[in-house]
């Protein structure tokens, strides 16, 4: 599904923030991005949704990274950003929802289908024609993940998905994240969220890979996150 290939990118020549990078992910997986501050997490994200362009070659479901191919990718790719209130700006979640089907040649028919289904799905069909601003930190959160599955993207893109929530909304996005069947790609801090909803880590450092695998054992590895200016998730230091 998604494949960069001997990537590399400066914001300033010549430190590099991304250093031959190299790896895969198929379709279907839930993969958590982790690495301490500065490791290279969210240009990554840049870089997979096209905003900035290093060396190497980034495919996206066999399309290489490139002008041309530009617009396609990003219609296989969906970005629930970390401040739901940069990404929800009609009135209502049904607007909201609505609004990228609609752009994209959608008739309105199968546009409303579409967010009905994902409504249901999601068992948020009483948000449907809630204002947005009346709603909760943690309603927000969750429309706006309904938003971007209402673009039926193949893979979404997650930035800290449960920050700034309270423990009864963070537990409801986790179970929401757990039943999406899209391929997930989630950068968080929290990693006992990452714990919970992806099978593997890829673990950066320096904007380098510094472990790629199973994530019940790259984050029960408390040597190999000190090593990289990073802790075990809460509830597994308790039990240290």
């Amino acid at each position: 599904m998604i494949e960069f290939q001997n990537v590399s990118f400066s914001y300033e020549h010549p430190h590099k923030v991304i250093r031959d990078l190299s790896f895969s992910i198929k379709d279907g997986e839930c993969v958590g991005l982790i690495g301490a501050n500065g490791a290279g997490k969210s240009t990554v994200m840049k870089l997979l949704l096209g905003l900035v362009r290093g060396e190497g070659k980034i495919l996206v479901d066999g399309l290489e990274m490139r002008k041309e191919n530009l617009a396609l990718i990003r219609r296989k790719l969906g970005f629930v950003l970390q401040n739901s209130d940069n990404q929800m700006f009609m009135p209502t979640v049904y607007e909201d929802m609505i609004f990228a089907p609609l752009n994209y040649m959608v008739g309105r028919e199968e546009a409303e289908k579409r967010v009905d289904a994902v409504l249901g799905r999601l068992g948020l069909g009483h948000l449907k024609h809630r204002h947005n601003h009346k709603l909760s930190g943690g309603e927000k959160r969750m429309a706006a993940i309904a938003t971007i599955l209402a673009m039926e993207p193949e893979a979404i893109l997650m930035d800290e998905p449960t920050s700034a929530l309270d423990p009864y909304n963070r537990r409801i996005v986790i179970n929401i994240i757990r039943e999406l069947a899209e391929t997930r790609i989630i950068t968080s801090h929290d990693l006992d969220m990452i714990l919970d909803t992806c099978t593997r880590v890829i673990l950066l450092s320096d904007g380098r890979v510094a472990a790629d695998g199973p994530a019940s054992e790259i984050l029960r590895d408390k040597e190999l996150l000190e090593k990289n200016h990073m802790e075990l998730p809460l509830s597994l230091s308790r039990r240290e």
